[in-house]
């Protein structure tokens, strides 16, 4: 009597650590939440946008006592959004302020559209956006509304008023 020994695994045995790799995965991606993960790296973009904005707007300032745009094109209590600074982003970018590149690296008009400079007077301006990502409206740093002004309400990640503001 010949008795082949078989080898490997049975079809039952393959269907059971297939199902539990599956359910293992669901929950992972349930835990990582990947929508959240692309918002979260939206606003870490806009973020540095601002910030970069900003510090340039400071520079140019610092260097030539007056700001990069027209005033009364951006007048004084007025908001902008900075994909409507095409002028003051070239003008930044020649003075050595922004890299020439600026306005893609920023990912264009679509990104710019959603950070907003607000300028306050003639010697202070607030560049604000407003975060999508849970993490970022829950950040500590999320207290303001678009015009820099302290909302007691804030952070609150269920709020559309609430921004990240450089001041």
């Amino acid at each position: 009597m010949n008795k082949k020994t078989a080898k490997g695994f049975t079809l039952i045995e393959l269907l059971i650590v297939i199902a539990l790799l599956g359910a293992l995965a669901v929950g992972l991606l349930a835990a990582v939440d990947p929508f959240e993960q692309l918002k979260k790296g939206r606003d870490t973009s806009l973020r540095n946008t601002a910030a970069e904005f900003f510090n340039a707007t400071i520079r140019y300032y610092a260097q030539r006592s007056e700001f990069p745009w027209d005033t009364s094109v951006v007048g004084i209590g007025g908001t902008s959004s900075l994909d409507t600074m095409g002028s003051s982003i070239t003008t930044m970018a020649n003075a050595g302020e922004l890299k020439q590149d600026f306005y893609t690296l920023a990912g264009g008009s679509s990104n710019l559209k959603k950070v907003n400079l607000y300028f306050e007077n003639t010697e202070k301006i607030v560049i604000c956006f407003q975060p999508e990502s849970k993490s970022f409206r829950n950040d500590k740093n999320t207290i303001y509304d678009s015009t820099g002004s302290i909302l007691s309400s804030c952070p609150d990640a269920t709020s559309n008023a609430c921004h990240i503001c450089f001041k």
